[in-house]
């Protein structure tokens, strides 16, 4: 850990992290704007992932993101609507608009309990099947028993999984890694996690699942983008960051949103390197937005 603090120029403080969520927090309702609101929602990975999602389920879900261009005009449509993998194929089909991708949560999400090669095939075959990007879960039962190297080698396996097919099918595959920080809790753990993750190559990290009890926070998100700050001033190479798990209201849209800012700079404000991972907030950011409640993701 210490190694890779030294490497980056970056340790988490928590006072300093205290105080800077704190001026942002204070000045939230001061530069909230239907704007803003409205990049938040061209971020969204708009995301179904249940138990109960069956084929039918899921195409209804993504034709009112086919129909979201027509029954709202003036509105940015969302980045990616995000499946489990076996559905990629049918979201792949499904969209009307190129601009939307195709997400999958694979590698044996949420757990990443299985063998390697059973992750390494889910991702071949998410990737085969149309996925255009694919979230991994960081594997927790080796980065929580301190075995790092083993960490950094899966990650970089799928990463060569991911690349290696995209590359037969004339494509690029976006690999984002999922933390689940809220299993971290310490900021100097999240700031490792998050260090491994890049240098294995993930394009993206990503705070949570949203399925354990607590997922994104504020602090989490604020040690993530430093550490992608500190590791794009050594590197050249832009990572991006995804919020995912209890973010329901526009207001706490808009914390996420201003966390990436401060940190980050305007230059991360798009949705090739921020991304919200949910459903629910897309309604709430149309309810803020027109003033009324909105209910149609």
């Amino acid at each position: 850990m210490e190694e890779l603090f030294k490497r980056y120029g970056y340790a988490p403080d928590k006072e300093r992290i205290s105080k800077s969520l704190d001026v942002i927090a204070s000045g939230i309702d001061s530069v909230l704007s239907p704007e803003v609101l409205r990049s938040c929602l061209s971020f969204q990975d708009l995301t179904t992932l249940h138990t109960e999602d069956t084929p039918a389920s899921v195409a209804k879900f993504v034709e009112r993101v086919n129909s979201f261009v027509t029954d709202y005009p003036s509105y940015p449509l969302p980045a990616s609507v995000c499946v489990f993998s076996n559905f990629a194929s049918l979201v792949k089909k499904s969209l009307k608009s190129p601009e939307v991708r195709v997400t999958t949560v694979s590698a044996c999400f949420p757990t990443s309990q299985s063998f390697l090669e059973v992750k390494a095939r889910e991702c071949e075959l998410a990737v085969e099947y149309g996925a255009d990007e694919i979230d991994i879960v960081l594997p927790l039962n080796a980065f929580l028993e301190g075995d790092f190297d083993t960490v950094r080698d899966e990650i970089g396996t799928l990463r060569d999984v991911v690349d290696g097919t995209a590359e037969r099918f004339g494509r690029q595959v976006i690999l984002k890694v999922i933390l689940e920080t809220g299993l971290l809790v310490m900021p100097e753990k999240i700031a490792h996690a998050s260090f491994l993750a890049m240098e294995a190559g993930a394009d993206f990290i990503k705070t949570s699942t949203g399925k354990v009890p607590v997922n994104a926070t504020p602090m989490a998100a604020y040690v993530m983008c430093c550490c992608i700050k500190a590791y794009y001033e050594k590197t050249g190479r832009k990572v991006g960051f995804k919020a995912a798990g209890g973010i329901s209201t526009a207001k706490d849209a808009a914390v996420y949103y201003f966390i990436v800012k401060s940190v980050l700079g305007s230059g991360w404000l798009n949705k090739d390197l921020f991304r919200f991972g949910v459903s629910r907030l897309a309604n709430a950011l149309l309810s803020a937005i027109e003033q009324k409640t909105v209910t149609y993701f």
